[in-house]
């Protein structure tokens, strides 16, 4: 019966031993199987984000024409943007850009959205304003050419047709006047979706505080401004942060309506990048502007979101 005893023991042992180990590696299985399905996601922002954007940071200080090899020239890119009156050109007329789309864009989508939410027909009009956006900028851009283009473009034939032709314009050919068209534009297809989002939020907005407001005898005007404005915060946070971003981004618009021209008159950032890059075959002063561009949106999109949220949430 001894000996039986001892025969049986070590066999438990093993079978100890084996219910540990599959015990530990169930564990490890538990711990690593939620990081393995983020792999697929981690090795694809590093292949098409991270890696671009360091690469572009790298050329960035170099001279290279997409040819030979680059060769290393330091801060040569960055000196070079206060000598070059292209650069600020397009400087300025991107602040123009991010000006009217802030002001423009998101005021009339704001505007929009109220007139909406409030209209029998607001379905209806609601998939007439959003109808543009659905459109690409570089079609956009042909078809507000064809408004704009000097002598029989449709805004100048209108203008003489109602008696105001003294109001006519070659309005893509003398700037600043050939940004501020292309800006209405560029609101023309992009204040649906900031509509929508408005909307959205007033949708979903509660209801006790505007019965309050109603029941003490508030004005729609008051209504709006001290009621339905404050708590539309989150979402306008949202609005703001893309129409930011777009903003400072735009570029197929006005590469298709004037390239940038005449003379370069019209550029922007985004179409400065490009021409030095891909026209000019300057990479590494297109990488630099690249890099500028993206430390702005950065810079004053990232600390914006972060105070606007942390109000919301102190209130």
């Amino acid at each position: 019966m001894k000996d039986a005893n001892l025969a049986v023991l070590p066999r438990t042992w093993r079978e100890a031993a084996a219910r540990r180990r599959e015990g530990s590696w169930s564990r490890v299985a538990r711990v690593t199987a939620p990081y393995l399905y983020l792999v697929p996601m981690v090795v694809l922002v590093g292949v098409f984000l991270l890696y671009p954007a360091l690469d572009t940071i790298w050329v960035s200080f170099t001279r290279w024409d997409g040819i030979n090899a680059p060769t290393f020239n330091g801060l040569h890119n960055y000196l070079q943007f206060g000598s070059d009156p292209a650069f600020s050109t397009a400087f300025v007329n991107t602040l123009y850009w991010v000006a009217g789309i802030m002001l423009l864009q998101v005021g009339a989508g704001l505007l929009l959205a109220v007139v909406i939410n409030a209209s029998p027909l607001g379905g209806l009009f609601k998939r007439i304003i959003y109808l543009p956006h659905t459109i690409s900028g570089a079609a956009i851009g042909v078809l507000w050419f064809a408004i704009y283009i000097p002598g029989q473009g449709m805004l100048n034939s209108a203008l003489r047709f109602v008696h105001l032709g003294s109001l006519q314009h070659n309005w893509l050919t003398d700037p600043p006047i050939n940004t501020f068209a292309m800006i209405l534009a560029g609101i023309w297809q992009g204040m649906g979706p900031t509509m929508i989002l408005f909307l959205v939020g007033l949708q979903h907005l509660p209801r006790d505080p505007l019965d309050a407001a109603r029941m003490d005898g508030a004005s729609a005007l008051q209504m709006f401004w001290y009621v339905t404005l404050p708590l539309l915060r989150p979402m306008t946070v949202v609005v703001v942060a893309i129409s930011l971003i777009n903003s400072f981004k735009v570029f197929d618009i006005v590469w298709v309506m004037t390239q940038g021209g005449p003379y370069r008159s019209s550029e922007t950032l985004a179409v400065t990048m490009y021409r030095e890059s891909f026209v000019s075959s300057d990479f590494g002063y297109g990488a630099s502007v690249a890099v500028l561009l993206t430390a702005i949106v950065f810079v004053i999109s990232v600390p914006y979101i972060r105070s606007m949220f942390a109000r919301v949430e102190a209130n």
